[in-house]
């Protein structure tokens, strides 16, 4: 007998028949990621610190100018968001294998909202783009070249993306939350599969969370440095606690505000801060240029700004190290911001968990 069936009913069928095998039961909330994120951070900050810094990096390598990388992905998230609301899916070949990106109602006042900053910052900025061959406008359309893609496919940022959400499972499959057994390179694989819907709950959690800093330091640039000195302190924390004690001690959450008093979140933060290896082991602006590209110039200028805003000190070395006004002014906005991380690893799991 000839098989009939149309594809798009047995794509259906293959469909029900999936989620029928989903125990729901399973599937994470953001209150949950939240938690034992926070419950747990003296195991994640160095890395989340890490990630954050890689991507900052990256942000900065692609133009040597932050603010054109950021109009970039902007509009390249905007186009995502298009997609997700036309149920499109593309994986990260096909959407990169394009040869431009078209984005309609192009608006140079959508964007300065967006990136809280002056229309004649923008347009100057978008001018350039232009001039690099990297934009192109078209009346009220922009179109982005594919000789932009070099600049910002995130190929190794999805490697280290990968690598943080797969700590987190760990984490969560220690408490009986997750289930499923992962490694880097499945995470990576389902970022990449699911490229088009993955990487747009990466970008509206990453630019929303760059422009708070860019309002709080008043520009990027100084932002970047401050969180190479951060992570700095961040790594010679990190050294300093694995000698003192191991992970694979069981812990009990089941009062997850009780254990919250304790600290892990604040205490993480406070001897990264303030601790006797923090304040010994500082950073040269030599050294911060060298890791980040940025002209020592420009470190030294930033620095001094830093310094008498009261984000960085010197240290008896003269280097640079955190005050303790951070924990006044940073760790609030991360608490809040850290809910956007949730939702974003929330789902990115949740999605691992079907596939």
């Amino acid at each position: 007998m000839v098989d009939t069936c149309p594809l798009w009913v047995s794509n259906l069928i293959y469909t029900i028949m999936s989620l029928q095998q989903i125990d729901f039961s399973k599937v994470l909330n953001d209150e949950q990621v939240y938690d034992h994120m926070m419950a747990n951070y003296d195991q994640l900050g160095k890395d989340w610190i890490y990630h954050q810094w890689k991507w900052t990096n990256a942000v900065y390598q692609a133009f040597k100018d932050h603010y054109k990388y950021m109009i970039i992905i902007s509009l390249v998230e905007k186009t995502l968001q298009f997609y997700d609301q036309m149920n499109i899916k593309l994986t990260y070949e096909q959407f990169y294998s394009k040869n431009f990106l078209q984005i309609d109602k192009f608006s140079i006042t959508e964007l300065c909202e967006k990136l809280q900053l002056p229309k004649e910052t923008v347009r100057r900025k978008v001018l350039e783009l232009e001039k690099l061959g990297v934009l192109k406008r078209q009346k009220k359309q922009i179109i982005i070249d594919r000789r932009s893609f070099a600049f910002i496919k995130p190929e190794n940022q999805m490697k280290y993306t990968a690598g943080y959400i797969l700590k987190i499972s760990e984490i969560l499959t220690k408490e009986k939350l997750f289930s499923k057994k992962l490694d880097p390179k499945m995470i990576e694989n389902i970022l990449k599969k699911n490229f088009s819907i993955t990487w747009g709950w990466f970008y509206r959690m990453q630019i929303p969370m760059i422009i708070g800093y860019h309002e709080m330091f008043e520009d990027l640039t100084t932002f970047h440095i401050w969180g190479t000195v951060c992570m700095n302190q961040a790594f010679n924390y990190k050294k300093t606690l694995n000698k003192k004690k191991g992970y694979d001690q069981p812990r009990d959450y089941t009062n997850y505000y009780r254990e919250m008093s304790k600290g892990d979140y604040d205490l993480f933060n406070e001897e990264v801060i303030s601790g006797d290896k923090a304040k010994s082991n500082g950073v040269s602006a030599m050294s911060v240029s060298d890791m980040t590209s940025i002209p020592r110039a420009t470190v030294i200028r930033k620095c001094k700004f830093l310094l008498k805003n009261d984000y960085l000190k010197l240290n008896e070395k003269k280097q640079y190290i955190l005050t303790g006004i951070n924990t006044q002014r940073i760790l609030p906005y991360q608490r809040l911001i850290f809910k956007n991380k949730a939702k974003f690893v929330r789902k990115v799991l949740n999605l691992l968990t079907i596939s």
